[in-house]
């Protein structure tokens, strides 16, 4: 490997060893004092829960690990937005699992909270999955309900969802083992089948404080909603459980006697590992995403074997399309070159940009993909679509669209890895999370915005000048300096992966080297939901 490489590979671990370190803190939840408060009352920690529920040694694919991150200062922070989402296994059965931590808040929902776990009943509803709800939760966080309570996409889409998602024969499964408190407590009653934690966990419209204001009544939580008045009683639970792990192998035995639903038939054969290293991945990309590369040698470490069958080859150079197997499933795979290429006419074109030809291509591609019924893998490294008087004239908006167009209109999977840059249109034409990819997903490396940093500032600065051409005002140059270091600096801090994880842009950061797990857990969960939908791509045909 030469010098290049192995300064990449360097700094590539750095960036994984800083986000593993901050994983470590947001794993804390709380903190380690509030961890052992919950131990002290009898109860396991969210994350303890589920390591509990999960199958030994299984993969668990964490969504939404860093929400929340930097948001909320005011408030004391809202690690992982107070609540664990993702997709794991249980009785060797995937599931989507959500499980509230009472260490942030009390397990109160905040406005991210209520995104994330809408995000959560997304995957559900889109794959076809059992969800599994750990309740432990507070409610709506008081001091923020405006943003949290009355709008479309707020804490009341949720029950809309358990409705939705009851008609659609999704299973739901809901663990009462805290706080169930006001509207949060019809989510596990709108569930299949709900069970209940005695003396730890309680369910009711109102507690006993309120019930003590609102109607005079004096009566203790325990009385009002714990589990043997609603087991016994009400009836609103069915199950009670004597504690956390009962109530967690309570939930094993249902899930394990789920029986087999229709499959959406992907096809998939034994798995390979590709013939080049994996941790080589660390060391193709520059972490400034200032350096162009061979896109193919970062392919030829994810796919099996190593193997590719282009599409469409030598035309429409700027993105590289073609067939492979990710952990024996087959994929379409869109990925943008990042190398310096020719065009059919021996011009050079700049890497991570497309083309009109690449446009026409990718969209030709997607077309096939959808007709094979194969899963389509985006990989991003995309600056835009290319810009200037020949691009204009020669069609690239209408290049664009059509590809924008296909791309949205699939009926098969998308899933989407952002590996460098994502900027502008770019963003959208591969399959930004706008057009619903079922797994979105960032290396380190990633940055997404509409325009760099540099380019933006640059662009403000030109807007500057210009006004200044047609005033009185005179241009300070070292005011116009300051003026492009503050903006370049805004858009670093907005670009950053961290940035967009935090608000669900994306649905997590990656090891580079954990890109085929992702994929293939991601395409095993879509083979849940058969394809009922015809690929239909409206006026603009491919």
């Amino acid at each position: 490997m030469n010098l290049e490489f192995n300064k990449n590979e360097d700094q590539m671990k750095l960036l994984i060893s800083e986000m593993n370190q901050k994983l470590q803190k947001i794993y804390l939840g709380g903190g380690k004092e509030k961890i052992a408060k919950q131990h002290q009352k009898g109860k396991l920690s969210a994350r303890e829960r589920i390591d509990f529920l999960i199958d030994k040694n299984s993969d668990f694919l964490e969504i939404g690990a860093f929400v929340g991150d930097g948001m909320y200062k005011e408030h004391g922070g809202c690690p992982s937005g107070g609540v664990i989402v993702g997709i794991g296994y249980v009785q060797k059965k995937q599931v989507v699992i959500v499980a509230n931590d009472a260490t942030v808040k009390a397990g109160a929902w905040f406005p991210i909270t209520a995104k994330k776990n809408l995000r959560a009943q997304e995957i559900a509803m889109e794959n076809k999955l059992p969800i599994i709800y750990l309740v432990d939760s507070a409610g709506v966080y008081l001091p923020l309900q405006d943003e949290i309570f009355p709008d479309k996409e707020h804490f009341g889409r949720i029950f809309r969802n358990n409705a939705i998602m009851s008609s659609m024969g999704i299973i739901q499964i809901s663990a009462v083992m805290g706080s169930c408190v006001a509207g949060g407590a019809y989510l596990p009653i709108m569930s299949d089948e709900a069970l209940i934690v005695d003396k730890t966990g309680t369910i009711f419209l109102a507690g006993s404080y309120l019930v003590k204001a609102a109607i005079g009544e004096n009566i203790d939580n325990e009385t009002l909603g714990g589990a043997t008045s609603q087991c016994e009683i009400s009836g609103v639970t069915d199950y009670k459980s004597k504690d956390d792990k009962d109530c967690l192998e309570k939930i094993r035995k249902i899930v394990g006697k789920i029986g087999a639903f229709d499959k959406a038939g992907f096809n998939r054969i034994e798995p390979l590992p590709p013939k080049l290293d994996q941790k080589e991945l660390l060391g193709i990309l520059s972490v400034k995403n200032d350096k162009p590369y061979d896109t193919r040698e970062v392919i030829k470490r994810i796919v099996d074997d190593s193997d590719l069958d282009e599409y469409k080859e030598d035309y429409g150079k700027s993105i590289i399309c073609g067939y492979a197997r990710i952990e024996g499933w087959a994929v379409g795979i869109v990925a943008n070159q990042r190398k310096l290429v020719k065009n059919k006419k021996g011009e050079m074109q700049f890497g991570g940009v497309i083309y009109s030809d690449s446009a026409d291509k990718a969209s030709r591609f997607i077309a096939v993909c959808n007709q094979k019924k194969i899963p389509l893998v985006f990989l991003q490294d995309v600056t835009g679509f290319m810009v200037g008087s020949r691009s204009e004239h020669g069609g690239i908006i209408k290049d664009g669209a059509k590809m924008v167009n296909t791309m949205s209109n699939s009926v098969v999977p998308k899933f989407t890895i952002i590996m460098g840059n994502s900027y502008g249109a770019g963003n959208y034409a591969m399959c930004g999370k706008a057009f619903d990819p079922r797994i979105i997903v960032a290396w380190p490396t990633a940055r997404i915005a509409v325009m760099g940093g540099e380019q933006a500032s640059k662009v403000l600065a030109q807007i500057e000048a210009s006004r200044s051409k047609n005033s009185t005002q005179k241009i300070d140059q070292e005011k116009n300096d300051k003026l492009l270091k503050k903006i370049s600096q805004k858009y670093d801090e907005q670009t950053s992966p961290y940035y967009a994880a935090s608000r669900l842009w994306i649905d997590a950061i990656i090891d580079p080297q954990e890109t085929r797990k992702v994929i293939s857990m991601g395409i095993e969960a879509a083979n849940h939901a058969p394809i009922e939908k015809k690929y239909n791509p409206g006026v603009l045909q491919a």
